[in-house]
């Protein structure tokens, strides 16, 4: 099957919203997957501000072809709380990356982002047991990282975020399974093993490096989420120094094999 074989009267839809929606590169690699795997579907990027996106979703959910929804910054949060039921990973950050119609016409949403870095640096040849990770942004990407990284064993984790109150409950939620192994971080990498950056920084031209990049050296391992550009200023910076890298390209291969998982478990998609 063809992309261009799924735009009939019977293509099964799949919204990405966020605010802004431009950057997404996602639309057209979640579409390829799930044709691949003999979907009839077709993912739409929607531009939808943090104000409407209650509105969008009622509304939206009166399409009778529109069976997911992948919600991209700043969605994560309030999309969870739009949801009919979580899954217990997404109940626990209280976020959610990729939402699946219910059998009631609800929403039932779950979060994979950390999932997918963690499975997307293993790739890329880096170990976590026993490492200790510096981790910049406790938004609804960082929140999966964080806890994605302490289940798969890193021996420490430090969360540095602009928004104090924002790391502190991050911390305070981790700290519920994890206990002491997770605390408040700052921008220096000296120490760390793996380095991630889950804030927008790098996106556009002129924004400061989330850690201290000098202080980089090449036994780190240096992650980005940031898709657009591929090699980040903080990633350039770290190639320089010798470090091993992973792109948000890269990361985003392994979150869209789990987000494709998850839309085709229940509903028209399974079928």
């Amino acid at each position: 099957m063809k992309l261009s074989d799924t735009l009939n009267g019977a293509t099964r839809v799949i919204a990405i919203v966020g605010d802004p929606i431009a950057q997404v590169k996602s639309p057209a690699g979640v579409t390829q997957s799930l044709i691949d795997r003999g979907c009839n579907a077709v993912v739409v990027p929607i531009h939808v501000s943090a104000a409407d996106l209650e509105g969008f979703v009622r509304g939206a959910s009166l399409a009778q072809n529109l069976d997911g929804l992948i919600v991209t910054v700043p969605h994560k949060f309030d999309a969870a709380r739009l949801c009919a039921s979580l899954t217990e990973r997404a109940r626990f950050l209280g976020a959610v990356n990729v939402l699946r119609r219910t059998p009631a016409g609800g929403w039932h949403g779950d979060q994979v982002d950390g999932l997918g870095f963690v499975e997307g640096i293993r790739r890329a040849g880096a170990l976590t047991e026993g490492r200790r990770a510096l981790l910049a942004g406790a938004g609804g990407a960082g929140s999966a990282i964080a806890l994605a990284l302490l289940d798969a064993g890193v021996a420490e984790l430090a969360v540095h975020d602009g928004d104090a109150t924002r790391r502190d409950a991050l911390i305070a939620r981790l700290r519920e399974r994890h206990g002491g192994k997770a605390r408040a971080g700052t921008p220096d990498p000296a120490s760390f093993q793996i380095i991630v950056n889950a804030t927008p920084a790098g996106m556009r031209d002129g924004d400061p490096l989330p850690v201290d990049a000098s202080r980089f050296e090449a036994s780190m391992l240096v992650a980005d989420v940031v898709t657009v550009p591929a090699v980040t200023p903080m990633l350039a910076a770290a190639r320089a120094r010798g470090c091993g890298t992973q792109t948000g390209t890269g990361m985003f291969a392994a979150v869209c094999e789990r987000m494709v998982d998850f839309l085709r478990a229940d509903g028209p998609l399974s079928r």
